[in-house]
């Protein structure tokens, strides 16, 4: 049974930062692939970040790219996401996803979610 579990949402001013973690149980994220998505209420579901355990290739979003950081803790296979100099505009539920039903990319296309956990970006 996989499970994955975020943390370390909370509310933080513009130009601020936010460290998420998802814990995963039950899939090596090590070799396999895992991304963090965001979504705003009446909006679909943004990719934000993508990690290939296998060979640590990354991708960003547009939105986020020299902003935010993902990387993974192989020692607790945990997904990370830092993120610096935050705005209003990346105000969100924040969730992880691991294994990719087609491809590892920022399509919204996982087998396996987490329960997300909430950004609040003040201006």
């Amino acid at each position: 049974q996989v499970q994955l579990v975020e943390s370390g949402g909370g509310s933080v001013q513009a130009g601020g930062s936010l460290r998420l973690s998802c814990e995963v149980s039950g899939y090596t994220i090590s070799s396999g692939c895992v991304a963090w998505f965001r979504q705003v209420p009446g909006k679909e579901r943004e990719g934000v970040a993508v990690l290939v355990g296998g060979n640590g290739v990354t991708y960003y979003a547009d939105s986020v790219k020299g902003r935010f950081t993902i990387s993974q803790d192989n020692a607790k296979n945990t997904l990370l996401l830092q993120m610096n100099s935050l705005k209003p505009e990346d105000t969100a539920m924040y969730y992880c996803a691991a294994d990719a039903a087609v491809k590892c990319t920022l399509v919204p296309a996982y087998n396996y979610w987490g329960q997300g956990t909430q950004v609040t970006v003040s201006s």
